[in-house]
């Protein structure tokens, strides 16, 4: 399980690792390009539950720590659902990962 840091203040999240490998992945691209974004999660409920979003920009302190040392795999079906969301009014957070496109329904009007 890695971590997510955010601020000054070390604010803190705990994600799977290779979740946090998308959404390191993302932020990065988004900062690239500076722009700024609202990320958000759910607490635990060992900290009072809730949501939490913080604004990030290229000014912000931001740590991605990993627990394993091995790179996880990308998912581009992922990537994408996650820039979609991103550059949404809402702002970032975590989707749950699609369905590889092997095993998902064809579709009957894209023949």
């Amino acid at each position: 399980m890695g971590r997510f840091i955010y601020g000054t203040q070390r604010t803190r999240i705990e994600i799977e690792d290779r979740a946090l490998a998308h959404l390191q992945r993302v932020i990065g691209n988004k900062l690239r390009r500076n722009e700024r974004f609202f990320f958000s999660w759910k607490e635990d409920v060992s900290v009072g539950g809730g949501r939490r979003t913080v604004w990030v920009h290229h000014g912000a302190d931001l740590e991605f720590a990993y627990y394993g040392s091995r790179t996880p795999s990308m998912s581009r079906d992922w990537l994408e659902a996650l820039n979609t969301v991103a550059n949404s009014s809402t702002g970032l957070y975590l989707v749950p990962e699609p369905a590889p496109r092997s095993s998902r329904t064809p579709d009957p009007l894209a023949a």
